[in-house]
């Protein structure tokens, strides 16, 4: 009896999102390391998950050192250390497993791209992204002049993936400012939209939540949103604060400070009523393009 329940349950299991919150050091291994405890702690509060979205929140390897030093361990897309250990930890753990973000080379060798990168349950690359708007802002913090632009070439191309009941849209930080982004996911079928970030104390204590709301209540979707932590290394400070919201923009979990992770089930009745009940899609006058 006890063995038909837990298979019962296995089958009624819905998909479950989770968002690891890191402060993240220039020290991959370290981050390597960090980044498989925490899943293993989540894992193994949830192991029956028939689905499981992990989002690791940008720069999870390779934070808080000076921008050209990504250069230096960029790697060609599909190829590197970096790259098979993202996977590895994805095939131990049996999740689907979004990589914040992890520098790639760009074709010129000059660049890279902030590249967002979905690996399986078996390990495989199923889906990459790359951050299409770049953080070039002046802030009121220590770092005071921020220009991404410098050392990374942004992205042209929207990623929308097919992960059963999941469909999954992709964007990174300051992507988040950008609502057509999100309403193009929408369009293109999204009713997950990630956003790993490494948002500044500064921006994050005045935006971060709202903004996250805002994009959920509007696309009528799941935000998944995990953010960078802390002081680091370098003294830049980002704002933590990682959550995930439901298509009606309720907070279901978060994070405010400190390493760890949260998580919360996929309802894709509750998705369906949601836009049932207010048809935003079929309503909008509107259409959106790239430049």
């Amino acid at each position: 009896m006890a063995l038909l329940w837990g298979a019962i349950n296995m089958i009624a299991s819905k998909p479950r999102l989770s968002a690891i919150q890191l402060c993240s050091k220039p020290d991959i291994e370290a981050n390597l390391a960090e980044i498989n405890k925490i899943i293993s702690q989540l894992c193994t509060k949830h192991p029956s998950c028939k689905e499981h979205l992990v989002v690791l929140p940008e720069c999870c390897l390779y934070f808080g050192g000076k921008d050209k030093e990504q250069l230096t361990i960029a790697e060609p897309i599909g190829l590197g250390y970096m790259q098979q250990q993202l996977a590895s930890i994805a095939k131990q753990h049996g999740i689907y497993l979004l990589a914040g973000t992890i520098p790639i080379i760009s074709a010129n060798g000059q660049k890279f791209t902030a590249s967002s990168l979905l690996y399986t349950p078996n390990g495989e690359l199923a889906a990459h992204y790359q951050k299409m708007h770049l953080f070039d802002v002046n802030v009121d913090d220590s770092e005071a002049s921020y220009r991404e632009s410098n050392s990374t070439d942004a992205g042209t191309t929207t990623t929308v993936v097919n992960l059963d009941q999941m469909k999954l849209g992709m964007t990174v930080c300051y992507d988040l400012r950008f609502p057509e982004l999100f309403r193009t996911l929408t369009t293109l079928a999204a009713n997950i939209i990630t956003v790993p970030s490494a948002f500044t104390k500064v921006t994050g204590t005045a935006h971060w939540q709202v903004l996250l709301q805002a994009r959920a209540i509007e696309n009528q979707v799941y935000i998944v949103a995990a953010n960078q932590q802390g002081t680091h290394q370098n003294g830049r400070q980002t704002f933590g604060h990682s959550m995930i919201i439901n298509p009606w923009g309720e907070i279901l979990a978060i994070k405010e400070q400190g390493n760890g992770y949260v998580s919360a089930e996929f309802d894709l009745d509750l998705l369906t009523k949601i836009r049932s009940d207010i048809p935003v899609a079929s309503h909008n006058k509107f259409s959106v393009s790239l430049k």
